[in-house]
């Protein structure tokens, strides 16, 4: 107790806590699209519950992982080690060794699993033969609700991973991380719905989406080979593709309204 209201009284813990919140949305954002995405492919009646199920895991998931950060320090040990071929330097060597922690080959994983989804996904979205099916959630593109649960879990526990490893890097205090993770998860639950719902009224918002996923995902097998892609560049085109395709809507509408006068 004494240490929570030190911790209180601190204006760097107060900065530090406000610094790791907007790490965390930020980070969440990659999960919330997936959820969403996956949650739309079900019947309107299961959305919402698979909405709350699969935050509620990735909150749980994080929470049990803060309670075991010894364990996932140690995630980030190389444990194989594999030779490479590499050009011939002024050293004269040709071989060069990488290591793979479990935190590089569960990256690699859960980058393999986005980048087979997005794709998946653009297909059906695409087939003339299923595009309708797929965007009313009723064709082959659907899924069952505990498909979608097992999904969302899995991608929960690539992103949680992410998620504290990034915490831990950024402060020492168990107290802080478990209040910027409850906080951040608590703003993934409030825009889960209207983001959900705004992807599924706007098609073409669905490509751009599976496109972000599939970008993500490239990125995580990136990060698994030692490859680290500033995050700030991926969220500034997803910004920027996003604030487009706004103009696009934008311009549709008002074409749309521009024609419905004429008659």
């Amino acid at each position: 107790m004494d240490n929570i209201a030190a911790l209180a009284a601190s204006p760097a813990a107060w900065a530090a806590l406000l610094t790791l919140i907007v790490m965390e949305v930020v980070l969440g954002i990659d999960n919330l699209v997936f959820v969403s995405i996956l949650s739309n492919k079900l019947p309107e009646a299961n959305r919402r519950k698979a909405r709350l199920i699969g935050i509620s895991l990735a909150l749980g998931l994080r929470l049990a992982l803060l309670s075991t950060l010894a364990f996932i320090v140690g995630l980030t040990e190389p444990v194989i080690t594999l030779p490479f071929t590499a050009p011939l330097g002024e050293d004269g060597h040709p071989m060069i060794d990488v290591a793979f922690s479990w935190r590089d080959l569960i990256l690699f994983a859960g980058g393999l699993f986005l980048v087979w989804k997005a794709t998946t996904e653009i297909s059906h979205s695409v087939d003339p033969h299923q595009g309708d099916e797929f965007l009313d959630k009723r064709g082959p593109g659907a899924i069952s609700f505990g498909a979608a649960i097992v999904q969302i879990l899995a991608l929960d526990i690539v992103f949680s991973i992410d998620s504290i490893l990034t915490a831990v890097g950024m402060t020492d205090h168990l107290p802080i991380m478990v209040v910027a993770v409850v906080v951040a998860v608590g703003l993934m639950l409030v825009a889960a719905n209207p983001l959900a719902d705004f992807i599924n009224n706007n098609p073409s918002v669905v490509m751009l989406a599976l496109g972000f996923l599939l970008m993500i995902g490239a990125t995580l097998i990136a990060d698994a080979f030692g490859i680290h892609v500033p995050k700030g560049y991926i969220y500034a085109a997803m910004a920027f593709s996003g604030l487009v395709e706004g103009l696009n809507m934008a311009s549709r509408r008002a074409r749309s309204r521009g024609g419905k006068s004429h008659h």
